[in-house]
């Protein structure tokens, strides 16, 4: 047996085969035409230079130098006090973190007296 899904009663439904094989919703295409072309111009390539232009000069190697030299200092100290400053904020706010949990874990530990 076949069957259907009935948009009206929103269950299957018994249906023949040529029902079942082409739902209410799904027709055969009739044209087989292409569409048209929408950008049937052609694109104009440009003959600038292929490089990206922007407004700054590339400091990567200039960075790459400063930071592989073997000064002993870490690399995320390397630039000196805003770095450091950025460490011990850092630093700071993950030991108080730390002592803040630990204290929540302790009160909630403990019974409230009534």
């Amino acid at each position: 047996m076949y069957y259907k899904f009935s948009g009206f009663t929103q269950k299957l439904a018994g249906a023949w085969a040529s029902d079942a094989y082409s739902p209410q919703g799904l027709r055969p295409v009739v044209s087989t035409e292409a569409p048209p072309i929408i950008f049937a111009t052609p694109t104009k390539l440009s003959s600038g230079p292929t490089a990206y232009d922007y407004a700054g000069k590339n400091t990567v190697p200039e960075l790459q130098k400063f930071f592989q030299k073997s000064d002993g200092v870490p690399i995320h100290l390397k630039r000196g006090l805003p770095d450091q400053m950025l460490y011990r904020t850092t630093m700071a706010l993950t030991v108080g973190g730390t002592i803040y949990c630990l204290i929540a874990l302790y009160m909630a530990s403990q019974p409230r007296n009534k």
